[in-house]
Order: structure tokens, then C-alpha cells, then sequence
């Protein structure tokens, strides 16, 4: 049965009308809009060919655009690790039975919920060298903000889809004489991951797009290097924008496509079905230990 079936019914012969009817529509909409852009644009100047020329320059790709996106990377790569362990690790704290321990969870993961990330970053790269008396760079404070904003988020997706489990799974487990720390690592966080990964990934994603704020502690990633730095020396920021817009569409395109394999490939490990074997010496045992089967004699 495909996912599609499972979600609403097949439509009949008139909604499929309707749909398509809809659809011209729509895309007959898009069309338009996109083509009054293009004149809009086009009356301002902005397709002009010296504006664009600067991107045919190997030197606009090595000094501005790579240097950034791999700062924007860089910072992304590691913001999404954290924020990953720091999600699964307040999320379990939450769902912790100890009031000492789920209370302060609870709190930290509000309290980072609520401010803003633009704010968070500055108090890191400005406060906290006042707490730890020494500076803290600007990619370490791009990074502490989005590890603990979107951290927070995901503990509370992943507690949702820990409870999303149905109870009698961690019931059985305890039943068989597992410890609730194995039936976390084992049932209950696996498929609550599998459970919230379009979450999951859409969160990501706009972890990937938050780095832009680091502009705010001059951290040079990929918005302040393409766009910023480089329209302030050839002055086409639009065309540069434009750029920069289709570089993060096809990240975050790739990113989406990854975490869709990754959904289809543990789903098929999910239900495969493990290999029938006989201990060895049984009748009709493989010398491995497999199991043969015989047609019966008739």
C-alpha cells in the first residue's frame, strides 16, 4: 500500500476534475507572477550583463561564495549534532519520573524555546566572556545558539514521539526485565525518530538557514560573504541574492532527499524478515545451521 493511500482516499472521477481544474489554475498563477517579476526586474536593470559577470570570475567563487558556504557548513554540521543530543537528552529528561530531574529539564528547554535566537547569539559572543573570563569566538557562539534553541525544539519533538509510542511496547519490555534506559535506547527513541523525522529535518533546515543571523557577531557565512561582502564590491546585490537563494534551496533539497532515503532505507530494515535457522544437527540443518526446506514425498 503506498503512503499516499494510507494518508486520505483515492479521489473520484470529479474531485480528479477538480484537482487538475486547480491545478492549471494554480500553476497558470505562478506562471504570472514569476513573469511580472522578471519585467519588474528587468525595468530596474537587473538583468543586465555586468552585474552578472562577477559570478563568471573564478576569483567571486574562491574569495566570496566557497569560503562562506563552507563557514555555513561548518557551523550547520556541528549546530545539527548538538542540537540532535542535546533534543534526545532533555527529551528523555522530561519523561524522567524523578521530579528533580524532569523540572529542570522542562525549565531549560521553555526558557530557550522562548528567546530569541538572534538575542541568544549575541549574548554568548558579548556575555558570556564576562562569565568565563576569556572571549568566545564568533563561530562557537553561532553554534551555542543554535545547539540551544533548536536543541530545545527538538527535545520537544522527540518527547512527542516518544509518547506517541503505544504504551504496551515499553510494557513488554519491562515485562521481559529491561531497564527503562534499555527500553529508551532500543524501542522507545528509535521509533519516535523514525516516527517525527519530517519534524526532524524541517527543523534542520532552518537550523541551516539560522546560521545567516551569525551576521550579528560578524560570523562570514554564507549570506554575509555572498551577499553582503560581495555586492559591497561589484554593487549587484540583487543578481547576488539570487545566487545565494539557489545555493540554499539546493542544500536544503539534498538535505530533504537524504533524510526521505534514510526514512525508506530503516523502514526496509524495519520489516525485513530475519532468516529462518535450525540448530545445528537438527533434520534438514545446513551444516551452518540453516534450515532446508524438503517438498514432501507423495
Amino acid at each position: 500500500m503506498s503512503t499516499s493511500s494510507v494518508l486520505y482516499d483515492h479521489p473520484g472521477p470529479r474531485a480528479r476534475i477538480r484537482n487538475t481544474v486547480l491545478s492549471v489554475i494554480f500553476g497558470v498563477a505562478v506562471l504570472a507572477l514569476l513573469y511580472w517579476l522578471y519585467r519588474k526586474f528587468d525595468q530596474a536593470g537587473q538583468w543586465e550583463a555586468w552585474l552578472w559577470k562577477p559570478f563568471a570570475d573564478p576569483k567571486t567563487w574562491t574569495q566570496f561564495v566557497l569560503p562562506g558556504l563552507w563557514a555555513t557548513l561548518k557551523a550547520a554540521s556541528v549546530g545539527m549534532l548538538l542540537s540532535l543530543a542535546f533534543g534526545i537528552i532533555f527529551a528523555v529528561g522530561r519523561l524522567s519520573e524523578h521530579w528533580w530531574i524532569s523540572v529542570p529539564a522542562g525549565a531549560v528547554v521553555e526558557f530557550f524555546r522562548a528567546v530569541p535566537l538572534l538575542l541568544m547569539i549575541f549574548f554568548v559572543f558579548y556575555g558570556l566572556p564576562w562569565v568565563l573570563k576569556q572571549p568566545v569566538s564568533a563561530f562557537w557562539a553561532v553554534v551555542i545558539g543554535l545547539t540551544l534553541y533548536n536543541g530545545s525544539v527538538l527535545a520537544e519533538a522527540f518527547r512527542a514521539g516518544i509518547r506517541s509510542v503505544p504504551s504496551g511496547q515499553s510494557e513488554a519490555a519491562y515485562a521481559i526485565g529491561m531497564r527503562k534506559t534499555q527500553v529508551m535506547q532500543l524501542i522507545l527513541i528509535p521509533q519516535a525518530a523514525r516516527a517525527m523525522l519530517p519534524i526532524i529535518v524541517s527543523q534542520l533546515v532552518v537550523l541551516l538557514k539560522d546560521t545567516a543571523l551569525g551576521y550579528i557577531v560578524a560570523y562570514p557565512e554564507l549570506l554575509q560573504r555572498g551577499v553582503n561582502d560581495l555586492a559591497a564590491n561589484y554593487g549587484n546585490i540583487i543578481p547576488a541574492a539570487m545566487v545565494i537563494a539557489v545555493i540554499y534551496i539546493v542544500i536544503n533539497s539534498l538535505l530533504t532527499w537524504f533524510a526521505g532515503w534514510l526514512d525508506r532505507r530503516s523502514r526496509t530494515r524495519a520489516f525485513r524478515v530475519p532468516r529462518q535457522t535450525a540448530p545445528a544437527g537438527t533434520p534438514g540443518a545446513t551444516p551452518e545451521g540453516g534450515a532446508t526446506v524438503t517438498e514432501p514425498q507423495g
